[in-house]
């Protein structure tokens, strides 16, 4: 094997957060979309515009929802970038082999 795998708790908490991900971003799909069908049909039949009610309903929500997923993707990239940048710093951070208050530890002693 030539890559390095992650611990399997790591992985198993990447798994788990790309679901809930995937989770949060379909319900900005489907119940806008779902609410939008029986509100317009609901519509229609009470003033007799079929379909014209039903179709600007569902066009409004397929708005709302687009305009929901968009806004949640984009949080949730920026967490993802944010928790990268993160990990990123930690790994650059020299290692030095004694902390600072071994440092004044060892020079109060002298």
């Amino acid at each position: 094997m030539s890559q390095v795998e992650k611990p399997k708790s790591e992985n198993q908490s990447d798994w788990g957060t790309a679901l809930k991900i995937f989770i949060n971003l379909s319900v900005w799909i489907a119940f806008p979309v779902i609410i939008g069908t029986f509100l317009g049909r609901w519509l229609d039949r009470k003033y007799h515009t079929d379909p014209w009610l039903f179709l600007t309903t569902l066009g409004v929500c397929f708005l709302v929802s687009m305009y929901g997923l968009i806004t949640k993707a984009v949080k949730e990239f920026k967490k993802i970038d944010q928790e990268y940048q993160a990990k990123k710093k930690m790994e650059a951070k020299p290692i030095t082999g004694a902390s600072e208050n071994d440092k004044e530890n060892s020079v109060e002693n002298k």
